[in-house]
């Protein structure tokens, strides 16, 4: 080998020693390989004489991530340096950072342009949320983090959320988001799509959103309906809350549309359910069956044929000899025998008779 060829190759030799053995500048971005992955830090080689370590908290923005979870041994990342130990043979590197640099510039973008982004939820803080998109913390208001301001943050921990960016701080990179705002458009989208098919007669599954005196309102997915207190059960009831409860998966049909008010009247109760139907196919006039003792009065008593309906029994047909009162020979909760001797569908009335099965039984013993 010649001498000029020698010198050459020693020079090239030095400076690769030197570049080797430099002392890195914070903030200065490098590229490494992983190479451990432990539960407080990662190490990385950087390709340098310096051993390169992430510490667990300079991986993720995500508080309650793991090592383990973000990445593995192989894995190639770009980094910032944090800090060099020239004494010790290490460099303190960030991922991050680096990431939320990289996600400054989407989140500035975003909030130029209106851009819905994703991200985690990774925090309940007071006053609100925090989530975590591109490397990047962004706190969400609760008056915006969900869709109704009675709704819990909890239920939003560590869940995936879609938020507008509503506000930014350049000087101190700080940003705002809003998740509600982008609920709002969905739910637009969604009732266009059920006006749009909507008919009265339609079923449909809702979840009941909440209750008042007099009905249920119910989450049909993106509009709400009511369903009044009369509509929820054929047997009168005092309140809604004897039938359903909110958080409630029910199954509706649409009885009124009123488009141009957006009002939609919903029906719970089921014509099969109807007791008057029931009656007519199970419980026709001459019908001997149990009933209970409801009810007193001073020409009669009400029992109760089947759950919705009661009937009359006349003073006269309760016992076979004549009585004063319907107290002489019933009481409340008596469970007797009785024959159905009359219906009027059209006015909802039943008349009874116990003194008709009384002579039944009289003749069959004949």
């Amino acid at each position: 080998m010649s001498v000029e060829k020698i010198e050459e190759t020693n020079e090239n030799f030095a400076e690769m020693l030197e570049e080797s053995l430099k002392s890195f500048d914070t903030n200065d971005k490098v590229h490494g390989v992983v190479v451990g992955v432990y539960p407080n830090e990662v190490t990385v080689d950087v390709g340098r004489k310096q051993a390169g370590f992430i510490p667990a908290n300079e991986l993720s923005s995500d508080p309650n991530a793991k090592p383990e979870d973000l990445v593995k041994v192989g894995d190639e990342l770009d980094l910032l340096i944090m800090r060099t130990n020239d004494q010790e043979g290490t460099i303190m590197l960030s991922k991050k950072r680096l990431d939320a640099q990289k996600g400054w510039e989407e989140i500035a973008k975003a909030e130029e342009e209106g851009t819905v982004l994703t991200g985690t939820v990774t925090e309940v803080i007071k006053g609100g949320v925090i989530a975590v998109t591109n490397g990047v913390r962004v706190f969400i208001p609760a008056s915006q983090a969900t869709a109704s301001r009675g709704d819990s943050l909890d239920d939003l921990l560590k869940k995936e959320v879609q938020f507008r960016i509503i506000e930014v701080n350049r000087s101190r990179r700080r940003a705002v988001g809003s998740i509600r705002s982008v609920l709002k458009d969905l739910r637009k989208e969604e009732a266009e799509k059920f006006w749009a098919e909507a008919e009265e007669g339609k079923e449909y599954e809702g979840v009941v959103k909440s209750i008042t005196n007099y009905g249920a309102f119910v989450d049909l997915g993106g509009i709400d309906g009511m369903v009044h207190i009369s509509e929820l059960s054929w047997n009168r009831i005092k309140h809604p809350t004897e039938v359903v409860n909110v958080g409630d998966t029910i199954k509706v049909y649409i009885k009124k549309l009123d488009r141009e008010n957006g009002k939609i009247s919903l029906g719970y109760k089921k014509a099969e359910d109807n007791p008057w139907e029931i009656l007519k196919e199970k419980y026709p006039v001459g019908t001997v069956t149990d009933v209970t003792i409801v009810g007193m009065t001073t020409f009669g008593a009400f029992a109760r044929i089947i759950p919705g309906i009661d009937g009359l029994i006349h003073i006269s047909q309760i016992a076979n000899e004549r009585i004063e009162k319907p107290q002489d020979v019933l009481e409340i909760g008596q469970v007797v025998k009785a024959k159905i001797t009359e219906i009027d569908f059209d006015k909802k009335r039943v008349s009874l008779s116990i003194r008709a099965t009384l002579q039944d039984n009289a003749n069959d013993a004949e």
